[in-house]
């Protein structure tokens, strides 16, 4: 599982952004404020104008429309929660874009079959088809990868926060889509999670292990309220 250096760019970007605190400035920014302010935009600006608006897919990469990422959707989803602050787009654009994006997760079909599927017992497939959000070729249903989306989509749950409908909206589909992981399904040969399984070959043998971005998959997956693991996989991890 390749961890895409445009989606840690991207991420480390966007972190940058939120911990400036999205103030207005009363002077213009110069030297290298300026650039950074001009990436920060720039990098909003992929994930908001490469997604489909219909759907919520963001692409894998750019400008080849191949197939969407589940971990690109969490960056996005968390993206557009800075986008807001920065005055990049407003609450109400960013509600529905995040809106459209959990109710296409939500209802995309599940189940252990090799095709018109986007996942299986809460996890997603690692790619997704662009056009139609099925699993792309016999790539991995990916728990790294269903993680980082999850960590957008609790995001969305906790920034969206208001008594409007489609915000009330947002925080039910978060709610369901976080309950309805299986993390312990993943505990296949020991307490430690394994990375991957198709329907075609099972799991694979590779688990997670020792300092590294799983540490986001252990956290959640610990704090699971309907499917967590025992806390003896964050020892056997660390």
């Amino acid at each position: 599982m390749r961890f895409s250096i445009l989606y840690l760019l991207s991420a480390i970007l966007l972190l940058v952004a939120a911990c400036s605190g999205g103030q207005e400035t009363t002077a213009p920014a110069t030297g290298d404020d300026a650039f950074l302010e001009d990436v920060q935009r720039l990098t909003f600006a992929w994930f908001w104008e490469t997604t489909p608006e219909e759907t919520g897919l963001v692409p894998d990469r750019w400008p080849t429309e191949a197939f969407s990422s589940i971990a690109a959707i969490g960056f996005g989803l968390t993206g557009y929660l800075v986008g807001v602050e920065r005055g990049y787009v407003t609450r109400e654009q960013a509600r529905e874009r995040v809106l459209t994006t959990l109710d296409f997760l939500w209802n995309a079909p599940q189940n252990d079959g090799p095709s018109e599927v986007t996942g299986y017992k809460g996890f997603f497939y690692h790619f997704l088809k662009y056009e139609d959000g099925y699993r792309y070729r016999t790539n991995e249903l990916s728990t790294i990868d269903t993680a980082l989306l999850m960590a957008g989509v609790l995001s969305a749950m906790e920034y969206f926060d208001g008594d409007h409908a489609d915000e009330q909206r947002i925080r039910k589909l978060a709610d369901d889509l976080y309950r309805r992981v299986e993390w312990d399904w993943y505990q296949v040969h020991s307490s430690l999670i394994t990375m991957g399984w198709g329907p075609e070959r099972g799991f694979g043998k590779a688990e997670y292990q020792g300092y590294n971005e799983a540490m986001l998959l252990y956290v959640l997956a610990l704090g699971s309220p309907t499917h967590p693991i025992g806390s003896e996989a964050w020892e056997q991890y660390t």
